[in-house]
């Protein structure tokens, strides 16, 4: 089973906000999911990105990929160098 760490949209129209989830690969965008680790509210000025570390940090070392948008979030956080750090301790 491919798990992606992927944005899923929510809100009303054209006001969206989105939630950073697990979920399978195969799941529809808004569909399924297995778990939520943060959320990302663009319609503020600055985009506002909260994101559970220890959550995402979990899913990523088991091999869940985030998708380019969401590993451009996670780079601008930081999450990125702290799994590479963690990858290179092992």
């Amino acid at each position: 089973m491919a798990v992606k760490i992927r944005l899923k949209r929510m809100g009303a129209k054209k006001t969206p906000f989105y939630r950073i989830v697990v979920a399978d690969s195969r799941a529809p965008r808004d569909g399924r999911f297995i778990e939520t680790v943060g959320s990302y509210d663009s319609t503020v000025q600055p985009a506002v990105v909260k994101i559970d570390e220890e959550k995402a940090l979990a899913w990523m070392s088991k091999g869940a990929q985030p998708t380019d948008t969401v590993r451009s979030l996670f780079s601008k956080n930081g999450l990125m160098a702290k799994l590479a750090a963690a990858k290179e301790a092992k």
